[in-house]
């Protein structure tokens, strides 16, 4: 599968204290000989910001996109087709709260699947403790082969992409439906530990089903959770 060009799509929420980070992570991996070569668009799209999330994009010369949808599914689309339209052959998606390795995109295109589904790594375990962050590490697949799907690390041929429909607009488990739908259309998905990223496991999330929801129910459900005061 040959790519022209590449975008990089970030929904985010008044995300102003990570967004930065994110986008400086991402820029490392535009850097790398694999992909230097390529357009790069990467694509903030700014959904329901009151904050200064928007400003800190432009200013660190990338583009914004404005929404009030509250809805990340919404969202994920809105940067997709915005990608598309500038001649994106390949979409690369995370989240603002998270941090991508260096050759996150280029073990992504390296792999030449229709799909890419990456694992994730958590950057600070404080608000759970050793106890939960052993509990992951000892039921969590991070290898090739795992099933996990994760918005925060997930890559999509824009031919594939088109071939379903795109993401459904849907407030949870958009990830989950748009490999769903992949999966079944026949597409050729990796199932990789290659491309790699770290994202938050903060208590205060943004996605009422996504990664930061299911650490805490899980903690919940093992009574691991700090005390409201605490958090």
């Amino acid at each position: 599968m040959s790519i022209g060009a590449i975008g990089v799509i970030v929904p985010a929420h008044d995300e102003e204290a990570l967004i930065a980070r994110c986008l400086a992570s991402i820029e490392a991996a535009v850097g790398t000989p694999a992909v230097a070569p390529l357009p790069i668009h990467v694509i903030v799209v700014c959904d329901a910001c009151t904050d200064r999330t928007l400003e800190i994009v432009e200013a660190m010369g990338h583009t914004a996109i404005s929404c009030d949808a509250r809805n990340v599914g919404i969202a994920r689309a809105l940067g997709a087709e915005a990608a598309l339209a500038r001649g994106a052959d390949w979409l690369a998606f995370t989240d603002a709260d998270t941090v991508v390795c260096r050759e996150w995109l280029s073990a992504q295109i390296e792999l030449r699947s229709d799909v890419v589904c990456g694992t994730i790594g958590v950057d600070d375990w404080d608000v759970y403790g050793d106890a939960m962050r052993r509990y992951f590490e000892r039921t969590y697949t991070d290898q090739d082969g795992h099933r996990h799907i994760h918005g925060a690390n997930l890559g999509i041929s824009a031919r594939a992409y088109r071939s379903v429909g795109g993401f459904a607009h849907l407030a949870n488990s958009e990830d989950v439906a748009i490999v769903g739908a992949l999966e079944a259309a026949g597409a050729h998905i990796a199932w990789s530990a290659a491309p790699r990223v770290t994202t938050s496991a903060r208590a205060v999330f943004r996605a009422t089903a996504g990664f930061g929801a299911t650490l805490a129910a899980v903690a919940a459900e093992a009574g691991m959770l700090l005390s409201a005061q605490s958090v």
